[in-house]
């Protein structure tokens, strides 16, 4: 005896709680998925130590790259309750396709990380497949990744998802806080849902009350149909209005509502008057509001309350961009002006 284990018994990795095999099995499950992501500038497979993408930007004169990671939070936890992991993956790709569009980078390529207490090959491949449904969607290349099963680090059914992005702006189009200027309006664009912030709020105000599966029809579906909607993307919308100058700044709002990221990216000298009254919340977030007592000012620091992307535009364009933009159904939801 050692410590207390007999010395004849074998301990393989596979019985301390690492099945390669299954590592393995997922990688086999997804490969096409991901090489249908990939582009010709894409000089590496799934399987190799890096993933290699061509830098010859030869249509850019001043190529700036811009790179972002983010995860999605405890939206994980809706998605095991409900037993739906096909959205998750979508949601991390787009967050971070908005984040770095607010600099007005398009997207190159993406990298994951799928970290789980006991690897099940059903659930990754669900997560997995999200990313690249995302990538396609994009235009941004999945090439590389990470599945990691680490028993006592999780529960077994537990998992966790983080993406890092990488994408690309012609230097003199970066959109810079310099940029904005007191009078410019500010346009909305509608969120599909909580996106990905707010999640542990939501679900102390909601799951008290109510079963994911409970129908309601201001939802148009059942609760967990309403919480895990999939972030959407404003890249196919918003990104060719860049082309001229007049959209001044853009905001991607995420956790710290619409104020706190709008602050993000406006001069030092500037502020936000925000018309609260200029939209009608959809009824999630009252939902939550009214079933936790939830103060107004932790909604508004906490949760997008249906805008998921703010353009910043000179006022003159103002008409037209809301013109442009009209199959997204904008709105404007007040101006930037100089403080004080």
């Amino acid at each position: 005896m050692i410590n207390g284990r007999s010395a004849d018994v074998s301990l393989t990795y596979k019985n301390a709680g690492v099945d390669i095999d299954s590592g393995e099995e997922v990688v086999r499950r997804i490969k096409a998925k991901v090489a249908a992501t990939h582009g010709p500038r894409v000089l590496s497979g799934i399987g190799g130590f890096g993933g290699l993408f061509d830098a010859s930007f030869t249509e850019y004169r001043e190529p700036v790259l811009v790179s972002s990671v983010d995860g999605v939070g405890t939206k994980l936890k809706i998605a095991a309750m409900t037993g739906k992991h096909d959205t998750v993956g979508q949601d991390l790709v787009n967050h971070c396709v908005n984040d770095i569009l607010a600099t007005g980078a398009r997207p190159l390529f993406f990298l994951d990380y799928f970290a789980t207490g006991k690897l099940d090959t059903d659930v990754a491949e669900q997560v997995i497949t999200g990313f690249t449904v995302a990538c396609r969607e994009n235009g941004c290349a999945l090439i590389g990744g990470e599945t990691a099963e680490m028993p006592g680090m999780y529960a077994p059914t537990e998992y966790d998802i983080a993406g890092t992005i990488v994408g690309i702006v012609e230097k003199e189009k970066i959109l810079r806080k310099e940029n904005v200027q007191p009078g410019d309006v500010l346009i909305a664009l509608p969120s599909s849902g909580l996106h990905t912030n707010g999640y542990s709020l939501a679900r102390a105000a909601l799951l008290p009350h109510f079963e994911l599966d409970a129908h309601f029809d201001e939802l148009g579906g059942t609760l967990g149909d309403a919480l895990l909607a999939v972030h959407k993307s404003y890249l196919n919308a918003v990104h060719p209005l860049l082309a001229g100058k007049s959209v001044h700044g853009l905001s991607h709002i995420t956790g710290g509502g619409i104020v706190g990221n709008t602050s993000r990216v406006i001069p030092e000298d500037c502020e936000l008057d925000i018309q609260w009254d200029a939209w009608k919340r959809p009824r999630l977030f009252s939902m939550i509001q009214e079933l936790g007592s939830v103060p107004e000012e932790d909604m508004r620091r906490t949760f997008n309350l249906g805008v998921g992307m703010i353009l910043i535009v000179d006022s003159a364009a103002a008409p037209s961009i809301l013109q442009a933009l009209a199959p997204e159904h904008p709105f404007e939801i007040g101006v930037v002006k100089r403080k004080g």
